[in-house]
């Protein structure tokens, strides 16, 4: 087996590691509501502000990756998010959410983004890309999966804060793991990456890391696919990150549903998410990338129109089917979009990449607020899920018109 699995895999635990963090924030929405009688919209700012960091740092990560190596970036991230994670436990203050949990968390997040997959994709392997971005897209899905459960349980039976407390060790558990196994590049074990004809040696570590980043988003910013995919993602994450995962278990709630069940809905849409984005990544390889977007994106919007109709006190097969169809979709846009900026920004994609990451985080931070907000106005959420589906159809036309991409070439002016 070539060594670049080997690091898969690795990198593939880590993120399920790191997980924790992501499966936590719609679980707090109602306890912090019911503890400190902080609007759900206070909460959701907070929500909002990390979703937004976890975008806006993950270009700089990328970048940061070139300069000091992955496996540096990575473990101090993770140390941040343990820091950000147990620092609520003593929080009092709605502006400690927004510091510990939106800002701390939001940036050790970010470091952790999909940049993350996308850097080991590229340095490792030259066949299979789609598929390997897959499986490692569906990491964190896999971990909600793990960590759902068990948080829903620890806040339903014991309160938020050892929910929280065991975030924070699950990603402390991961650095170790993350310095003595992962590999920065092939060079660094003297093998070519999978499928290369030919070895290729270990970069110079990339100074101006911040600079390197900015450069290559003003080149990409000149760009009409880079704004057709940045929309197109910012609308993903909107109805994704920002709506499902952030206020699908305080609305079923709102329905009667118990907490516990509505998580473990949560936790199967993670189930077959793993399968949706991994079959995605085996499309991206064999199918046209902007096809396969506009697919996705029509089928979640239609998925979500019907989701009002389908809250109720008990899980019944409806929705059900609900959970398992878009379970399917959830992130399987992530492989052609990243195949999308590999097509047309070559070695600078996965930056570019983290940027239009950013924009999914924006995207997702918006709703986050928006949607606790229209709950403490209207008393409901129906209106967010319909305006999310209609977003949905947008982006499906918007992925239709992203031309086909030239020749690869780097954008980026490296300093």
């Amino acid at each position: 087996m070539h060594r670049a699995w080997f690091v898969a895999v690795v990198t593939f635990v880590t993120i399920i590691g790191a997980a924790a963090f992501a499966s936590l924030p719609g679980l707090l929405i109602d306890p912090l509501h019911q503890e400190f009688e902080w609007s759900r919209g206070t909460i959701g700012f907070a929500v909002s502000v990390n979703l937004a960091l976890y975008g806006l740092t993950a270009p700089f990560a990328a970048a940061l990756m070139d300069r000091f190596g992955i496996r540096r970036v990575v473990a101090v991230a993770l140390t941040v998010i343990a820091a950000g994670s147990v620092l609520t436990v003593w929080m009092t203050a709605a502006w400690q959410l927004v510091l510990y949990w939106g800002i701390l968390v939001g940036l050790g997040s970010g470091s952790m983004a999909l940049a993350f997959a996308a850097t080991v994709t590229n340095r490792w392997f030259v066949a299979r890309r789609g598929l390997v971005t897959g499986i490692l897209t569906a990491a964190g899905a896999s971990g909600q999966l793990v960590f759902l459960p068990l948080l829903s349980w620890l806040v339903e039976h014991h309160g938020w804060r050892p929910a929280a407390v065991t975030v924070a060790l699950a990603a402390l558990a991961v650095v170790p793991f993350v310095w003595l196994l992962l590999r920065d590049h092939p060079a660094d074990v003297g093998l070519p990456a999978y499928g290369a004809t030919e070895f290729v040696p270990k970069p110079a570590p990339v100074t101006g890391a911040a600079r390197r980043a900015v450069s290559v988003l003003l080149s990409a910013a000149r760009t009409g696919p880079f704004w057709l995919l940045a929309g197109t993602f910012a609308i993903c994450g909107a109805s994704t990150n920002g709506l499902v995962k952030t206020h699908f278990v305080p609305a079923a709630h709102d329905h009667g549903m118990p907490i516990t069940a509505a998580a473990s809905l949560l936790a199967v849409i993670g189930v077959f998410d793993v399968v949706g984005t991994v079959a995605s990544g085996w499309f991206t390889d064999r199918f046209e990338a902007r096809r396969l977007l506009a697919v996705y994106y029509a089928l979640r919007g239609i998925s979500l129109l019907f989701l009002p109709m389908l809250l109720a006190p008990s899980v019944h097969p409806p929705m059900l089917f609900f959970i398992v169809f878009y379970g399917l979709d959830w992130v399987a846009t992530v492989p052609p979009t990243i195949a999308l900026c590999r097509e047309h920004y070559g070695e600078d994609s996965a930056i570019v990449f983290g940027w239009v990451l950013a924009s999914h985080q924006v995207g997702a931070a918006v709703i986050a607020f928006a949607g606790g907000l229209a709950r403490d106005v209207f008393g409901s959420y129906d209106m967010v899920w319909y305006a999310s589906g209609a977003l949905c159809a947008a982006a499906a036309l918007m992925a239709l018109i992203i031309r086909r991409p030239p020749a690869p070439k780097a954008l980026g002016v490296l300093a």
